[in-house]
Protein backbone atom coordinates (compact mmCIF):
# COMPACT_ATOMS: atom_id res chain seq x y z
CA UNK A 1 0.00 0.00 0.00
CA UNK A 2 0.78 3.34 -0.15
CA UNK A 3 2.11 4.18 3.58
CA UNK A 4 0.75 7.76 3.14
CA UNK A 5 -1.04 9.58 5.54
CA UNK A 6 -4.57 8.51 5.74
CA UNK A 7 -7.58 11.47 6.01
CA UNK A 8 -11.10 9.71 7.33
CA UNK A 9 -13.65 12.74 7.34
CA UNK A 10 -17.54 12.93 8.49
CA UNK A 11 -19.52 14.84 6.17
CA UNK A 12 -22.74 16.89 7.53
CA UNK A 13 -21.52 19.70 9.44
CA UNK A 14 -17.56 18.97 8.59
CA UNK A 15 -17.74 19.48 4.30
CA UNK A 16 -21.80 20.24 3.85
CA UNK A 17 -24.47 22.18 5.73
CA UNK A 18 -26.81 19.62 7.14
CA UNK A 19 -29.22 21.41 9.80
CA UNK A 20 -29.99 24.83 8.14
CA UNK A 21 -30.65 23.37 4.94
CA UNK A 22 -32.64 20.84 6.39
CA UNK A 23 -34.64 23.95 8.89
CA UNK A 24 -35.43 25.40 5.69
CA UNK A 25 -37.10 22.31 4.05
CA UNK A 26 -38.70 22.13 7.05
CA UNK A 27 -40.07 25.31 7.12
CA UNK A 28 -41.48 25.96 3.47
CA UNK A 29 -42.68 22.05 2.77
CA UNK A 30 -43.36 20.55 6.33
CA UNK A 31 -44.99 23.96 7.73
CA UNK A 32 -42.55 22.89 10.86
CA UNK A 33 -40.35 25.74 12.95
CA UNK A 34 -36.96 24.22 14.35
CA UNK A 35 -35.50 26.36 16.48
CA UNK A 36 -31.78 25.88 15.78
CA UNK A 37 -31.10 28.32 18.92
CA UNK A 38 -31.61 24.74 20.55
CA UNK A 39 -28.76 23.47 19.32
CA UNK A 40 -28.98 19.89 17.87
CA UNK A 41 -31.31 18.51 19.86
CA UNK A 42 -34.03 17.59 17.39
CA UNK A 43 -36.41 16.22 20.10
CA UNK A 44 -37.32 19.93 21.93
CA UNK A 45 -36.50 22.41 18.78
CA UNK A 46 -39.33 21.08 16.13
CA UNK A 47 -42.60 22.40 16.41
CA UNK A 48 -45.60 22.25 14.26
CA UNK A 49 -46.08 26.07 12.74
CA UNK A 50 -49.84 25.96 13.09
CA UNK A 51 -50.64 25.11 16.71
CA UNK A 52 -46.73 25.52 18.32
CA UNK A 53 -46.97 21.49 19.62
CA UNK A 54 -44.10 19.97 20.19
CA UNK A 55 -42.81 17.42 16.74
CA UNK A 56 -42.89 13.89 18.58
CA UNK A 57 -39.91 11.95 18.57
CA UNK A 58 -41.22 9.40 16.26
CA UNK A 59 -41.87 11.74 13.75
CA UNK A 60 -38.51 13.14 13.40
CA UNK A 61 -36.77 9.89 11.77
CA UNK A 62 -38.88 9.40 8.89
CA UNK A 63 -38.35 13.39 7.97
CA UNK A 64 -34.61 13.19 8.22
CA UNK A 65 -34.74 9.94 5.89
CA UNK A 66 -36.96 11.84 3.72
CA UNK A 67 -34.23 14.80 3.55
CA UNK A 68 -31.86 12.14 2.65
CA UNK A 69 -33.95 10.56 0.00
CA UNK A 70 -35.38 13.81 -1.88
CA UNK A 71 -33.52 16.57 -0.66
CA UNK A 72 -29.89 16.16 -0.72
CA UNK A 73 -29.19 18.72 -3.42
CA UNK A 74 -29.75 21.47 -1.21
CA UNK A 75 -26.86 21.03 1.23
CA UNK A 76 -23.97 23.04 0.07
CA UNK A 77 -20.25 22.85 1.07
CA UNK A 78 -18.63 24.01 4.59
CA UNK A 79 -16.71 27.43 3.94
CA UNK A 80 -13.09 26.23 2.87
CA UNK A 81 -14.00 22.44 3.21
CA UNK A 82 -13.46 22.17 -0.83
CA UNK A 83 -10.54 23.72 -1.06
CA UNK A 84 -8.56 22.39 1.84
CA UNK A 85 -9.90 18.61 1.90
CA UNK A 86 -8.53 18.68 -1.90
CA UNK A 87 -5.44 20.38 -0.86
CA UNK A 88 -4.69 17.26 1.75
CA UNK A 89 -5.47 14.67 -0.99
CA UNK A 90 -2.27 16.11 -2.32
CA UNK A 91 -0.66 14.46 0.22
CA UNK A 92 -2.71 11.60 1.27
CA UNK A 93 -5.29 9.41 1.73
CA UNK A 94 -8.91 10.61 2.09
CA UNK A 95 -11.73 8.68 2.76
CA UNK A 96 -15.49 10.37 3.38
CA UNK A 97 -16.81 8.40 6.16
CA UNK A 98 -20.76 9.31 6.96
CA UNK A 99 -23.14 7.56 8.92
CA UNK A 100 -25.72 7.15 6.24
CA UNK A 101 -27.61 3.76 5.60
CA UNK A 102 -25.50 1.86 2.88
CA UNK A 103 -28.19 2.17 -0.01
CA UNK A 104 -28.09 6.14 -0.08
CA UNK A 105 -23.73 6.11 -0.56
CA UNK A 106 -23.90 6.10 -4.33
CA UNK A 107 -26.35 9.58 -3.63
CA UNK A 108 -23.69 10.58 -1.18
CA UNK A 109 -20.57 10.24 -3.53
CA UNK A 110 -22.31 12.09 -6.14
CA UNK A 111 -23.88 14.88 -3.77
CA UNK A 112 -19.81 15.47 -3.21
CA UNK A 113 -18.77 14.99 -6.58
CA UNK A 114 -21.25 18.33 -7.08
CA UNK A 115 -19.39 20.59 -4.96
CA UNK A 116 -15.76 19.06 -5.96
CA UNK A 117 -14.82 16.48 -3.53
CA UNK A 118 -14.35 13.43 -5.03
CA UNK A 119 -12.86 10.53 -3.11
CA UNK A 120 -14.02 6.94 -1.68
CA UNK A 121 -17.45 7.41 0.26
CA UNK A 122 -17.82 4.16 3.19
CA UNK A 123 -21.37 4.04 4.99
CA UNK A 124 -21.91 3.66 8.70
CA UNK A 125 -24.29 3.02 11.23
CA UNK A 126 -24.00 3.81 15.18
CA UNK A 127 -20.55 4.27 16.43
CA UNK A 128 -17.38 4.89 13.72
CA UNK A 129 -14.84 3.44 15.60
CA UNK A 130 -15.30 -0.42 14.26
CA UNK A 131 -15.15 0.33 10.33
CA UNK A 132 -12.52 3.16 11.03
CA UNK A 133 -9.97 0.68 12.13
CA UNK A 134 -10.88 -1.67 8.79
CA UNK A 135 -10.22 1.06 6.59
CA UNK A 136 -6.90 1.30 8.14
CA UNK A 137 -6.32 -1.90 7.52
CA UNK A 138 -6.95 -1.30 4.19
CA UNK A 139 -5.13 1.49 3.75
CA UNK A 140 -2.04 0.97 5.71
CA UNK A 141 -1.06 4.52 6.14
CA UNK A 142 1.77 6.15 7.84
CA UNK A 143 -1.12 8.34 10.28
CA UNK A 144 -4.21 8.39 10.57
CA UNK A 145 -6.39 11.72 11.71
CA UNK A 146 -10.51 11.69 11.93
CA UNK A 147 -12.55 14.63 11.87
CA UNK A 148 -16.46 14.59 12.94
CA UNK A 149 -18.39 17.38 14.70
CA UNK A 150 -19.97 14.54 17.18
CA UNK A 151 -19.00 14.30 20.42
CA UNK A 152 -19.57 10.63 20.34
CA UNK A 153 -18.12 9.46 17.54
CA UNK A 154 -13.94 10.82 18.59
CA UNK A 155 -14.67 8.24 21.79
CA UNK A 156 -15.79 5.22 19.64
CA UNK A 157 -12.95 5.95 17.83
CA UNK A 158 -10.49 6.53 20.62
CA UNK A 159 -12.01 3.12 22.38
CA UNK A 160 -11.29 1.51 19.12
CA UNK A 161 -8.29 3.25 17.63
CA UNK A 162 -6.50 5.31 20.02
CA UNK A 163 -3.47 5.97 17.98
CA UNK A 164 -5.45 7.86 15.60
CA UNK A 165 -5.39 11.72 15.69
CA UNK A 166 -9.10 13.05 16.40
CA UNK A 167 -10.08 16.56 15.07
CA UNK A 168 -13.55 17.50 16.35
CA UNK A 169 -15.18 20.07 13.91
CA UNK A 170 -18.60 22.10 13.72
CA UNK A 171 -18.43 23.70 10.66
CA UNK A 172 -22.18 24.83 10.61
CA UNK A 173 -22.14 28.54 13.01
CA UNK A 174 -24.72 28.04 14.45
CA UNK A 175 -24.34 25.04 16.38
CA UNK A 176 -20.81 25.64 16.95
CA UNK A 177 -21.64 27.27 19.87
CA UNK A 178 -23.63 24.78 21.24
CA UNK A 179 -21.80 22.07 20.89
CA UNK A 180 -19.11 21.14 23.45
CA UNK A 181 -15.73 20.14 22.85
CA UNK A 182 -15.70 16.21 23.66
CA UNK A 183 -12.75 15.03 25.77
CA UNK A 184 -11.78 12.28 23.47
CA UNK A 185 -10.86 14.59 20.98
CA UNK A 186 -7.47 15.91 20.57
CA UNK A 187 -8.37 19.20 19.03
CA UNK A 188 -11.36 21.87 18.38
CA UNK A 189 -11.28 23.48 15.55
CA UNK A 190 -14.24 24.81 13.32
CA UNK A 191 -12.51 26.40 10.28
CA UNK A 192 -11.27 24.93 7.56
CA UNK A 193 -8.55 27.71 7.01
CA UNK A 194 -7.03 26.80 10.47
CA UNK A 195 -7.55 23.21 10.27
CA UNK A 196 -5.44 22.79 7.29
CA UNK A 197 -2.15 23.68 9.00
CA UNK A 198 -3.15 21.43 11.88
CA UNK A 199 -3.33 18.55 9.97
CA UNK A 200 -0.70 18.90 7.65
CA UNK A 201 1.79 19.24 10.90
CA UNK A 202 0.29 15.81 11.84
CA UNK A 203 0.97 14.64 8.49
CA UNK A 204 4.35 15.55 8.30
CA UNK A 205 5.18 14.23 11.83
CA UNK A 206 4.06 11.17 11.10
CA UNK A 207 3.52 10.05 14.75
CA UNK A 208 0.59 8.61 16.14
CA UNK A 209 -1.57 9.67 18.55
CA UNK A 210 -0.99 10.02 22.15
CA UNK A 211 -2.28 7.89 24.35
CA UNK A 212 -5.65 9.89 26.64
CA UNK A 213 -6.78 8.79 29.91
CA UNK A 214 -10.45 8.94 29.36
CA UNK A 215 -13.92 7.71 31.34
CA UNK A 216 -14.99 4.59 30.22
CA UNK A 217 -18.33 6.50 29.43
CA UNK A 218 -16.57 8.64 26.71
CA UNK A 219 -14.97 6.03 25.03
CA UNK A 220 -18.57 4.01 24.72
CA UNK A 221 -21.09 6.51 25.05
CA UNK A 222 -24.84 5.76 25.14
CA UNK A 223 -25.71 8.08 21.88
CA UNK A 224 -24.26 6.80 18.91
CA UNK A 225 -25.84 8.17 16.39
Amino acid sequence: MSKKPLLISDCDEVLLHMVVPFQQWLDSDKHIHFDLENGSDFAKALRHKHDGTQVLPEQIWPMLKEFFDTEMHRQGAIQGAVESINKLGEIADVVILTNLLDDRRDARADQLKAVGIDFPVYTNQGGKGELLNSIIAEFEPSVTLFVDDLGHQHGSVAKHAPDVWRLQMVGEPILAKHITTNPAAHMRIDLWGEALSWISDKFDNAEPAPAMDLKSQELDPANQA
